[in-house]
């Protein structure tokens, strides 16, 4: 039987990545792992568990973007905010260490 485990982290939580250092802030998550077989076996460093949360983030003072299982996250205790140029397009504000996701209109 497979344990289902629940996102950790929401959208607009910032986060670091424990073994790349990285911060960044959470735009997406997955349930479970959703990129194919190639990028996994050459780009995931330790190739945690795709049976588990993963997240889609903006790279704190970077243009690009990450695709990281919770197992390699924890939330990030500085709190301040995420330089990226996307940043917008996701959110609206940023209260006490957490981004407030942009209102869309249908």
């Amino acid at each position: 039987m497979i344990k289902t485990q629940y996102a950790e982290f929401n959208v607009g939580h910032i986060v670091r990545h424990t073994l790349l250092g990285y911060r960044g802030v959470v735009v997406d998550i997955d349930p479970v792992f959703q990129g194919n077989e190639i990028w996994y076996e050459i780009t995931s460093i330790d190739q945690p568990t795709k049976n588990q949360p993963w997240y889609h983030i903006l790279i704190d003072g970077l243009e690009h973007w990450a695709y990281a299982a919770q197992s390699n996250l924890e939330s990030d205790a500085l709190k301040y905010p995420i330089d990226h140029p996307e940043i917008e397009y996701f959110f609206e504000d940023f209260n006490e260490g957490i981004y407030i996701a942009a209102r869309t209109t249908n």
